[in-house]
């Protein structure tokens, strides 16, 4: 994988990775990370509820997957997240936000 991500996900710890250009990244809810999110989000519990019921926006996806990147390739702005999740459409996004809420809401090793 580019990207400086040199293994794969655990999905036991709700990692994921993301297709960004031509970067596979992986994604991790760190408690540091989930704090970032909510920081700019709200409350993420509020935020699972809105996503089960359709109605998380584009920001807060972006927002989410940003904070939770492991890593980053040096240079990569947060621009250029949000422009990849609207050129590759919010489908490609999902699986990895869908890993990150299930760790937040229902923990893991």
């Amino acid at each position: 994988m580019s990207g400086g991500v040199e293994r794969g996900a655990n999905e036991a710890r709700g990692e994921a990775t993301i297709l960004i250009g031509a970067h596979c990244l992986l994604v991790r809810p760190s408690f540091a990370a989930l704090v970032a999110a909510e920081g700019e989000t709200g409350p993420l519990l509020a935020l699972v509820e809105r996503a089960a019921e359709g109605r998380v926006t584009l920001a807060e996806i972006e927002a989410v997957l940003w904070h939770c990147l492991a890593e980053r390739p040096e240079g990569m702005a947060r621009a250029e997240l949000g422009a990849a999740l609207v050129a590759q459409g919010i489908g490609a996004a999902l699986p990895a936000l869908r890993m990150i809420l299930r760790q937040l809401v229902e923990g893991g090793s």
